[in-house]
C-alpha cells in the first residue's frame, strides 16, 4: 500500500472509530433483542420496534459515511489543496462538505419517512421543483462559478501571472475565486471580476509570452 493510501486509510479510520462503536454497540443489543426479547413480545408491538431499529440502523449507516466523506475531504485540504497554487480548491471544499453533509441527511431522512407511513413521492416532487426554481434564482451564480472551474482546468492564467482582462487593465493575477478573481492594478488597486466574464472574453497572458521567449 502506498504511502498515500495508508494516509487516507488512517484518516477514515480516525474519523469513523466514533460511529463505529455506536455501530457495534447497535448490533450487539440487536442480536440480545432478537435471541432474549423478540420471542417474548407480541406481533403489534415487534411491528412497531422493527421501524424504530431501522430508523437507528439508517441513522448509524448516514453518521459512517457522513465522517468517511469528511475524513477524504479533510486529507484532500491538509495535503493536496494547500500545494496548489489556486485557490479555488480551498474555497470549494467547505462547500463541498456542506452539500454533501445535507445530501446525505437528505437522502436518509427519505429512507426513513415510509417507515412512518408517510408518502415521499409528494415530498420529492415538491424538493424537485424547490430546486429548480432556486437554480433559476441562482444562475448566474452557479455560471459564475462553473466559470472558475473551467479557468482552473484550462488554465488560460494562474495566480502572479501578469495579464489584460476584458476592461483593458493590466494587472496581477491574486486569486482566482469560486465566484469571482482578484487582480492586483497597476495603481495597487483590487479589481474584482466575475468568472464568467473572464471566460467569456479575450485574455492576454503576458507571463506565458515571456515564458515562451525564454524557453
Amino acid at each position: 500500500m502506498s504511502r498515500i493510501s495508508k494516509k487516507i486509510s488512517w484518516e477514515i479510520i480516525k474519523k469513523s472509530i466514533l460511529p463505529l462503536i455506536v455501530l457495534v454497540l447497535f448490533i450487539a443489543n440487536y442480536v440480545i433483542y432478537r435471541t432474549r426479547i423478540y420471542p417474548l413480545i407480541s406481533e403489534a408491538l415487534k411491528a412497531s420496534l422493527k421501524k424504530y431499529i431501522a430508523t437507528a440502523f439508517i441513522i448509524c449507516a448516514a453518521f459512517i459515511i457522513h465522517r468517511i466523506v469528511s475524513a477524504m475531504l479533510e486529507w484532500y485540504r491538509d495535503n493536496i489543496a494547500v500545494k496548489t497554487t489556486t485557490t479555488l480548491d480551498d474555497e470549494l471544499i467547505p462547500i463541498a462538505r456542506r452539500t454533501l453533509k445535507l445530501i446525505i441527511w437528505v437522502v436518509a431522512f427519505l429512507v426513513i419517512l415510509p417507515f412512518y407511513g408517510v408518502n415521499i413521492s409528494a415530498l420529492i416532487t415538491a424538493l424537485g421543483v424547490s430546486s429548480l426554481a432556486i437554480a433559476l434564482a441562482a444562475q448566474d451564480t452557479i455560471a459564475n462559478i462553473i466559470a472558475g472551474f473551467l479557468i482552473m482546468i484550462d488554465k488560460p492564467f494562474t495566480v502572479k501571472d501578469k495579464i489584460k482582462i476584458p476592461t483593458g487593465e493590466i494587472v496581477e493575477v491574486l486569486s482566482i475565486g469560486v465566484r469571482r478573481s482578484r487582480f492586483l492594478a497597476e495603481d495597487k488597486s483590487i479589481i474584482i471580476v466575475p468568472n464568467l466574464d473572464l471566460s467569456k472574453s479575450k485574455i492576454v497572458n503576458y507571463t506565458y509570452g515571456e515564458e515562451r521567449k525564454k524557453a
